[in-house]
Formats: C-alpha cells, sequence, structure tokens
C-alpha cells in the first residue's frame, strides 16, 4: 500500500473547493474518487474529471491520503475535521481580528442570527470549559 501526502508538517489552506471535498469525505470516510464524485456532483456541476485532478492536487498538497494499492484509488482526510476546523478558525482570528477573541465571537454571532438552542449549546460550551481551566 503506498501513501503519500505533503513532506512538511505546515499543511496549506484547503480552498473553498477543496473543503467541500473534505466535508464529504469527513462524513463518508474513505471514498474513490467515484464515490466522492457521485456525492459532491449533486452540489456542484462538477465533471468526474474536476473530482479527480482536484483529488490529485490535495493528496499534493497533503490535504488527503491516497491509497493506490488497489484499481480504484481510495482518498481519505489527511487530518480529521475538528483539526482543521480549529487551524482555519486560529488562522482567521490572528489574521482577521488579531487575536482578539471577544470581537471575533460577536463578529460571529452578528453573521448568523443565532437560534435559543444554539446559544444554549454555546453557552453549556463555555461553562464546560470555565470548569475545565479550573
Amino acid at each position: 500500500m503506498s501513501r503519500r501526502s505533503a513532506p512538511s508538517s505546515r499543511r496549506p489552506k484547503p480552498t473553498n473547493a477543496e473543503l467541500d471535498v473534505l466535508r464529504e469525505l469527513w462524513e463518508m470516510g474513505p471514498a474513490t474518487v467515484r464515490e466522492v464524485h457521485t456525492k459532491i456532483s449533486v452540489a456542484k456541476s462538477w465533471t468526474y474529471t474536476t473530482t479527480l485532478k482536484t483529488l490529485q492536487v490535495m493528496a499534493e498538497k497533503g490535504l488527503v491520503t491516497r491509497d493506490d494499492s488497489q484499481r480504484s484509488h481510495v482518498y481519505k482526510a489527511a487530518r480529521p475535521a475538528d483539526q482543521t476546523q480549529r487551524k482555519l478558525v486560529g488562522d482567521l482570528l490572528a489574521q482577521a481580528f488579531r487575536g482578539e477573541l471577544d470581537k471575533f465571537v460577536l463578529q460571529a454571532l452578528a453573521a448568523k442570527r443565532a437560534t435559543p438552542e444554539e446559544l444554549a449549546e454555546v453557552r453549556s460550551l463555555l461553562d464546560e470549559y470555565e470548569r475545565k481551566l479550573r
């Protein structure tokens, strides 16, 4: 079995299209190009070759691994969703908000009207976070 990934531990940020592919892989787990294409082509008007090329580029960038031990190559997200999301949020926090967490959170809440259930979940997560700090 051959696996490819970027040699550097510093992985590039995924593009929006690459994030679409990663979301599908996180949901499905390891998948062939055909399986990814079947899922992603519902929302995007991609050709099979676009899906293939995107996955190949993602493998070169280290965003996915590729198992080419069988006829149909199987791709898998190189990192779990939470790690990638945490990195993207951290980059946005540093770049757009100069690390000012309060402004970041307020803008996130202003960008999407939160439901009462979502606000309750955020409060619960903050309470849990504070308990862990003690």
